[in-house]
This record gives structure tokens, C-alpha cells and sequence, in this order.
């Protein structure tokens, strides 16, 4: 599996995009900005894009959906809990003081249990609120476990949840529920910042010692 991690935007918001060499079928996570950075890595790999998944609706992980879309005609999915967040980005980019990016016309959503699948991998659709109302993760599997945690799971941290709809109570059930539940070894990408391990979470993360 192909695996690119791109900081894009002026939040370093991770993107992720994994593609199968086999078939060349692609799914990109969080395109925030910088979609012309995002095409490079497709054009390099010859990968076609099958779907494209916001983890959240916050601006920094959904600024690039529209460009993204229009260059790869993929749908663009997100959970439905979050959707008057993506229908207010006005006020998200007011309060951040950025330029307001174009938006899609969202018809299809995600919920607990969906699963995305590009070429010999899968990625099941976990939802963890918390951070926001519709916030999801995504657990890989192929080559082994992988769980692109969004703005849930931090390494050393946890999202934050003074933002539109957040809630530290929820977000901490999220992580013990639908996180913590899978091994110690298994490797966590955040949307921002380094990646991690359950295990070296579970053990130093302060925000989890009492879960």
C-alpha cells in the first residue's frame, strides 16, 4: 500500500493519501489546502482517486474538497452529524481569518460501520465524536492495522473541544470505546502532527491515565 502524509495549510493539517499499486485505486484523507501538492503525489503514483473522506468538518480538513473533486470527479464523504458545520465554513473562516474556500454538494455520508475499500484494503468507518458532533476515524486493514484518528487522537494529546460542538466528556469515550480497544502495537495518524502507537499513548498520554 502506498501511504503519503502531506502537512498541508496554514494549520499543518495531515493528509493522508493511500493508494494499491495493484489496481491504482486511491482514497484521500483531510485535503485541507495545497490540492496541487495532493495531485503530485496521484500523478506520481498514476493513482486514481475512488473516494475522498473528511475525518471532520472543521475548515483546515475540508478547505481542498471542492478542488479536489472537481480534479478527480470522486465523491467527497463525511458523517452527517457534522454537516452544518461544512454548511457554515463562512464562520470558521471568519474567525480564522482566511479566504472562504468553494464547497461540494454532499449526497452520500458515512456512519459506524461502513466500510471504504481500494484495491486489496479496506478502511471500516468508526465514529468518535467528540471534537465535533460528526468526527470519525478510520481503521485500516491490509497490511496489518492502521487508524487514521482525525483530530480525536493526538500523539501526547487529545482534540480539542472548546470549538463548535466539541465535548471532553465525549471525546474521551470516543478514544476508550472505539480507540483503545485494538493493540498496543497498532499505529495512529493523527491529523496533525507525528504519528504514534496505542501502546505509547495508552501509557503516556496524560489525557488518558485515568481511562
Amino acid at each position: 500500500m502506498i501511504h503519503h502524509i502531506l502537512p498541508v495549510g496554514m494549520l499543518a493539517c495531515n493528509c493522508s493519501i493511500l493508494g494499491d499499486e495493484a489496481t491504482h485505486e486511491a482514497i484521500v484523507i483531510d485535503p485541507g489546502d495545497e490540492i496541487d501538492r495532493v495531485r503530485a503525489i496521484l500523478q506520481q503514483h498514476q493513482l486514481q482517486v475512488k473516494y475522498i473522506v473528511a475525518t471532520h468538518a472543521h475548515i483546515d480538513h475540508v478547505g481542498g474538497l471542492q478542488k479536489l473533486q472537481e480534479a478527480t470527479g470522486a465523491p467527497v464523504l463525511m458523517h452527517a452529524a457534522d454537516l452544518p458545520l461544512y454548511q457554515n465554513l463562512a464562520a470558521q473562516a471568519a474567525w480564522l481569518g482566511v479566504e472562504l474556500p468553494g464547497t461540494v454538494q454532499l449526497k452520500d455520508f458515512l456512519k459506524e460501520g461502513d466500510v471504504l475499500r481500494v484495491g486489496s484494503s479496506s478502511l471500516e468507518v468508526l465514529s468518535t465524536p467528540g471534537h465535533s458532533p460528526g468526527s470519525i476515524s478510520l481503521l485500516s486493514s491490509g497490511e496489518g492495522q492502521k487508524i487514521f484518528s482525525g483530530d480525536t487522537l493526538f500523539k501526547g494529546s487529545i482534540g480539542r473541544t472548546d470549538l463548535w460542538g466539541g465535548d471532553y466528556h465525549q471525546i474521551l469515550a470516543s478514544i476508550r470505546s472505539k480507540l483503545l480497544c485494538f493493540a498496543d502495537e497498532t499505529p495512529v495518524f493523527p491529523g496533525h502532527g507525528p504519528s504514534t502507537t496505542l501502546g505509547e499513548e495508552r501509557e503516556l498520554n496524560p489525557f488518558l491515565q485515568d481511562l
